[in-house]
């Protein structure tokens, strides 16, 4: 019994674990990394928010807040405005575009990249807000498809619809002829 707890002792020592620690030199503790990983993302989101704590209010923060919000519908308005003035005054539009044709390739690329950084950016916000919003609204499925379900029994033309079923006092009341009012006038109206 005493080799099997020297072994034991000498395997997992006294408090350490050898066997962990010489894993952990080739591997990362999954725990460790990420209680690390958490950290970091902790301290990033605090920066980030710090950056919004500071209330604006100020002219220049809300001038600059509004030219900010300009490049989308600058572009989009200015592109239908040169259908238009390619439909009104094509002779005005043609000369303003051979000028457009002497700007360097360069230049177009640089355009590109600011304008797909700009539009990229938002396009990311936009698709996690949607993926956010479909991963909610699939919670609502299995009561939709509840309601759905329950809907379907409602219909007229499903086999059964008027079934009473084991009420029996619907089933009587379902026999018995109802007064009809409209109908009554109209036979009284013949007699």
């Amino acid at each position: 019994m005493g080799m099997i707890e020297r072994l034991f002792q000498l395997m997992f020592g006294s408090g350490n674990n050898v066997v962990r620690d010489t894993v952990e030199v080739f591997r990362e503790n999954a725990e460790a990394g990420s209680q690390r990983s958490a950290q970091v993302q902790v301290q990033a989101m605090s920066e980030y928010g710090a950056e919004f704590a500071v209330a604006r209010t100020g002219v220049f923060d809300r001038f600059m807040d509004g030219l900010n919000r300009l490049p989308r519908p600058a572009l989009a308005l200015g592109t239908l405005g040169l259908f238009v003035t390619a439909m009104v005054d094509p002779l005005w539009f043609s000369q303003r575009m051979q000028g457009i044709a002497l700007v360097p390739e360069p230049m177009w690329w640089l355009l590109g990249v600011i304008v797909s950084f700009y539009f990229g950016a938002r396009h990311q916000v936009k698709s996690q807000q949607f993926q956010r919003e479909i991963v909610g609204s699939m919670a609502y499925v299995p009561q939709v498809m509840e309601n759905i379900k329950a809907l379907g029994t409602l219909r007229a033309q499903s086999v059964g619809a008027a079934d009473s079923g084991s009420d029996v006092r619907l089933g009587a009341a379902s026999l018995t002829p109802d007064n009809n009012a409209a109908l009554e006038a109209w036979r009284n109206q013949d007699a």
